[in-house]
């Protein structure tokens, strides 16, 4: 199979953690005899340095005109220290969603067995944990009217949904839950938000649809509570911008480090495969990056864009193998351990596609 990827770098520890998934998927191709055009394109500072802008045209030119996208991390501390500029690379994050129409991240949060001392959680807490959040991306209050008034004393940002954006967010919610315990819950605020009550009696409209998928309704507040009590109580959960954004990196830490967390942003066409973690600037340049996450979203990638599954749970496979035999970047190490580089470890996986 032809396979033509667009390569998002991006910024920080970006290029280092993409590079090794690049290592990963060029050893799949290999060995399943695939052939990967691979489309680099700039975004986020770097796009800014160079052109002047987060998600330059000729970007977005070559997102479209690929299967799928493979995306590193965005942001750069110089936007983060300057309140006053104008443009910023989580602009082009935001603006890339929009225009490719990815309106639900898929973010999964699992355990790793040789890793589940590592989790802050107790083990009995934890163990068996293998949810997904659904949070949709192009509504809510990061895309609602914003602005400043009294003189810039007072602020104001504006959440808003329509019923339809609700719609297509729930039925990828409904149809995950059917694939797997056929558990749904819709996470909101409708005590006390009007978008929150348009929310929940939108899914409850569709409960007719999916008559075997057992239906709860959990308030945001509730289930941040319960997802450090009992996160193996959830299956498949759906929320708005906001409150995904939050909750999705509380439960990112269940399985020990940000750094082994995948995700994929999915629309009518195109996905967006990217590690949840950020640009981590204190570590750019400097080989110390986990490249899990980002490996992970590429057997996400082979699954969800190409179905390739046998390809996916190989990628998986080793990547389990390298947690069990101490294959890891210092993140992992215990205290007095040994840590491999970020190339060592994508250069270990890769040797193991065989």
């Amino acid at each position: 199979m032809k396979l033509k990827i667009a390569l998002l770098a991006g910024d920080g520890i970006g290029p280092e953690v993409i590079d090794q998934a690049v290592k990963v998927c060029d050893a799949i191709a290999q060995k399943f005899n695939h052939e990967i055009e691979w489309m680099p394109a700039l975004t986020g500072a770097a796009a800014i340095d160079s052109v002047g802008e987060p998600y330059p045209d000729e970007t977005h030119e070559i997102c479209i005109n690929a299967d799928a996208v493979l995306f590193g991390a965005i942001g750069h501390p110089r936007f983060d220290n300057d309140p006053s500029a104008k443009v910023r690379p989580e602009q082009g994050l935001l603006k890339m969603r929009k225009k490719l129409g990815l309106f639900a991240n898929v973010r999964p949060t699992f355990t790793f067995p040789s890793l589940i001392e590592k989790s802050p959680l107790k083990k009995e807490r934890i163990e068996g944990t293998d949810l997904v959040f659904l949070r949709e991306l192009t509504g809510g209050i990061y895309f609602g009217e914003r602005g400043r008034k009294d003189d810039g004393n007072t602020a104001f940002d504006t959440c808003t949904y329509t019923r339809s954006e609700i719609q297509r967010l729930a039925k990828k919610g409904f149809e995950l839950a059917m694939t797997r315990s056929k558990k749904l819950c819709c996470v909101d605020k409708a005590n006390v938000l009007e978008s929150s009550r348009l929310w929940r009696e939108t899914v409850q409209a569709m409960e007719k649809d999916y008559p075997e998928v057992e239906v709860a309704y959990e308030f945001v507040d509730a289930v941040a509570m319960r997802l450090v009590q009992w996160p193996n109580s959830y299956d498949v959960l759906i929320t708005e911008n906001l409150f995904g954004d939050i909750l999705t990196d509380e439960a990112s830490v269940i399985s020990g480090s940000m750094g082994l967390m995948p995700s994929a942003s999915v629309g009518a066409e195109i996905g967006l495969y990217e590690p949840i973690h950020g640009s981590f600037p204190q570590a750019t340049g400097k080989d110390i990056a986990n490249p899990l996450a980002t490996v992970l979203s590429a057997a996400m990638m082979f699954e969800m864009s190409f179905g390739l599954h046998e390809e996916g749970g190989l990628i998986r496979k080793v990547v389990d193998q390298s947690l069990a035999e101490g294959v890891v970047t210092e993140d992992l190490v215990e205290a007095g351990g040994k840590a491999c580089k970020t190339s060592e470890v994508g250069d270990y996986l890769a040797t193991k596609i065989v």
